[in-house]
């Protein structure tokens, strides 16, 4: 039985080699070209049962060529690659029809998964290409870490599943909930976005499905909720977390029977949205609390995308910042550049607000300073301002508030009774599981180091890790 054909096109000598000696050594046969045009009469010609494909390339860009490739060989799988990984590339290429986008630098092993995976799967059908896009992205970062967020939001751009965002404060939740609206099938219909932290309890079903006239105290009139404002489009329910119990059951109805009741109602109204939420909590947490509804988790997590923190895409800072002062300027404040040394030092700060702390930190340095160049000492003085010296003490105050309050929903969750017993136990759980997990970040995932930093025996450690199932991996320094 012959071995199946991968047609290689990229303009890099070197990179066509590695695919070539990788491929070959798998089994497969394998012709490479560095330019676009002999891509295209092999594939004319009927050649081939694979195609990996970079974009730029000397004759033609690689995202031109697939929507003829595919307009003639349907079935043909088409892998694209590409050094410009933003996210754009990601959302073009599948759109044009492409079966997988790898961004450059490439791990091998995936590349050979992707291949093995394309030539056991039935073509699907290209997408079509759209016009006009905006080539604002909303999202910004080339880090290996966004690239994985991409990679996903274009696989479900014109799907109508239900997705998680996960992620800190200040990651950009909203932002890639918006992409998959703006860039996806249901993009000239409404997004509306509700935040469940930011609404008394008792308003929120209100707020979701709409009253009728009289439901409550001061429902004067009949009012529309944010499922029919969204109608035919998507309604981006964010701190799902959040959400009160009684609003959780009604939301899980609207996931299974695509029907809700307004408050006050008597008649089901069926309802064409598409639901994405988002949190920064931990929801299985809740769900073992019993503060949130296992079955609307899975309704809910359909599709899970975590947005990274900043810490973990720190390469990503100065193509951050330059978008940022740009977008200053263009909103009226001074033309402001941030020299190397200044951009180096925000890349070693710990950034605990993410993007959102990012961004305000760059619009002050727009707005209050009259240099056209900001050097390190001014980002040093902004930054004292937020990080705290290694030898300060720990907010104590602050953080027994914020336990008092994180306790308080416990008791608010069974209103006038109480919890089930062990809470001393679940709670010191609760508290150590994040404990730990921090520490370890902040050593790179020494154990030992990890273990002096607590004031714990090693040996406690490990077995709190294992008890406690906390993840372990050694960041390189």
């Amino acid at each position: 039985m012959a071995s199946e054909t991968i047609l290689i096109a990229d303009d890099d000598h070197a990179i066509r080699t590695v695919l070539n000696q990788a491929l070959s050594r798998a089994g497969y046969e394998v012709r490479a070209t560095g330019n676009a045009s002999t891509l295209w009469k092999w594939v004319r010609d009927g050649e081939g049962d694979l195609v990996v494909t970079d974009v730029i390339m000397p004759d033609e860009n690689g995202l031109d060529l697939l929507p003829r490739m595919k307009k003639i060989r349907p079935d043909l799988h088409v892998v694209v690659m590409s050094a410009q990984n933003t996210m754009m590339t990601a959302v073009n290429a599948t759109r044009r029809g492409a079966f997988e986008y790898l961004p450059k630098p490439f791990d091998l092993t995936e590349l050979l998964n992707i291949v093995k995976r394309a030539l056991s799967t039935h073509a699907k059908q290209p997408h079509t290409p759209q016009k006009g896009e905006n080539d604002q992205l909303p999202l910004i970062g080339r880090s290996a870490a966004m690239q994985e967020v991409y990679r996903t939001l274009a696989r479900l751009m014109n799907t109508d599943l239900t997705v998680l965002i996960n992620g800190e404060s200040g990651t950009g939740k909203e932002l890639a909930a918006k992409a998959l609206h703006d860039y996806g099938k249901r993009k000239n219909q409404n997004f509306i976005a509700i935040n469940m932290a930011a609404i008394p309890r008792e308003l929120i079903e209100s707020e979701l499905f709409g009253h009728e006239k009289g439901a409550f105290t001061g429902a004067v009139s009949k009012s529309s909720g944010k499922f029919e404002q969204a109608e035919g489009g998507t309604l981006f329910l964010d701190e799902i977390g959040d959400m009160p119990p009684e609003a959780q059951t009604r939301l899980l109805r609207v996931l299974q029977e695509g029907e809700y009741t307004p408050v006050g109602g008597r008649t089901a109204v069926k309802t064409d949205v598409r639901v994405i939420a988002a949190t920064h909590r931990d929801l299985g947490q809740l769900i073992r609390q019993g503060l949130f509804r296992e079955d609307l988790y899975y309704r809910l997590n359909v599709v899970p995308i975590r947005m990274p923190p900043l810490r973990e895409r720190r390469d990503d800072i100065p193509e951050l910042v330059s978008h940022f002062l740009i977008r200053s300027a263009e909103e009226g404040l001074p033309w402001k550049m941030v020299d190397r040394p200044a951009l180096d030092r925000l890349q070693s700060f710990g950034w605990p607000g993410n993007v959102r702390e990012l961004e305000n930190l760059v619009r002050r340095l727009a707005a209050l300073y009259s240099q056209d160049t900001i050097g390190v000492e001014v980002i040093e003085a902004e930054l004292s301002v937020v990080e705290p010296s290694p030898s300060s003490d720990l907010p104590s105050e602050n953080l027994a508030s914020a336990v008092e309050s994180h306790l308080e929903v416990y008791f608010r969750a069974y209103g006038s009774g109480l919890p089930p017993p062990g809470l001393h136990a679940r709670i010191l759980r609760e508290i150590e599981r994040p404990l730990i997990a921090l520490s370890l970040t902040a050593t790179r995932g020494n154990q030992v180091k990890t273990a002096g930093l607590l004031g714990l025996n090693r040996n406690t450690l490990r077995k709190k890790i294992r008890e406690l199932n906390i993840p372990v991996s050694r960041t390189p320094k």
